[in-house]
């Protein structure tokens, strides 16, 4: 069963056993100190084995005292104005470290190496790449059926995909000379927080390393950049080179690293928090 998005007072949390954790995903400010004691209550009533926050500066002591601590930090994160920790708190101690951390270090060293080289020239040409609409919804999520048995949201049910779509989730494709989709990537926008989560990139087998996930990358870009957003953002999963070095070589800064947070392809993954700063048309930063 696919973890639950619900509130709890006036913040957006999701929890359950795929992730096995309560992740706090838009704090609001009414609700503190009390919701603190509220998530860990719920974690501990599930016997889930981790919290994960993003949580405006002004707040990180708060958590930091509650036992807390800050996995990654991303300048201006919060409307370019307050920055924005990502924090963990660790109910299980075993999930406090990754076995596999020489890999996710040396993929992170590659990727910051790469960081700034554009790709080929003429990468992802002979695609035409578009907004996604609701027609496409059922196709969408057989890809990502095919491409992710697991998945920290339920992407493979195309209902999910078309009410994200109505709500705060734009969904981009690539598509071939035929119109099939041959890559997916969504913007899920925060509004209040004036940042934009570049997430659920997907290349259909047989047609990576063609450079889609750049061209998708930087088409949303612009269109988030229109919309006003501040700050794009993506958690990218540690083991992926491939993600990582498309993030880095955007133009993204590292900000920190996520231990065994999400749940994909079947376990539980450490993630790469990228970041980068979307100027505004006369901004001089």
């Amino acid at each position: 069963m696919p973890d639950l998005v619900t509130t709890l007072g006036h913040s957006t949390i999701q929890h359950g056993h795929e992730n096995d954790r309560v992740y706090l995903m838009e704090l609001d400010d009414r609700d503190m100190p009390d919701l603190l004691p509220l998530i860990n209550a719920l974690a501990v009533q599930e016997s889930y084995g981790k919290i994960f926050a993003k949580v405006t500066a002004r707040w990180a002591a708060t958590f930091e005292d509650d036992g807390f601590r800050t996995e990654a930090m991303v300048p201006g994160f919060f409307r370019g104005e307050e920055n924005g920790h990502f924090m963990g708190k660790y109910l299980d101690p075993d999930r406090a470290a990754d076995s596999r951390d020489d890999e996710i270090g040396r993929i992170l060293d590659l990727a910051r190496k790469k960081g700034g080289r554009q790709g080929e020239a003429g990468a992802g040409t002979g695609y035409t790449i578009r907004r996604c609409t609701l027609e496409d919804c059922v196709a969408m999520a057989a890809l990502y059926r095919d491409t992710f048995p697991s998945y920290p949201f339920p992407v493979h049910d195309p209902k999910f995909l078309a009410e994200t779509m109505a709500d705060h989730v734009a969904y981009f494709g690539a598509c071939g000379k035929n119109g099939e989709l041959a890559a997916l990537a969504s913007a899920e926008q925060y509004r209040r927080g004036g940042h934009v989560e570049m997430t659920d990139f997907l290349t259909v087998t047989g047609q990576r390393r063609r450079g889609m996930a750049s061209r998708l990358l930087t088409t949303m870009e612009k269109e988030m950049r229109r919309r006003g957003l501040a700050v794009a953002y993506t958690i990218a999963r540690a083991l992926s080179p491939g993600m990582n070095i498309t993030f880095a070589r955007a133009g993204y800064r590292h900000a920190g690293t996520l231990i065994n947070n999400t749940q994909i392809c079947g376990r539980i993954e450490s993630m790469q928090v990228w970041y980068k700063w979307l100027p505004q048309a006369g901004s001089h930063n």
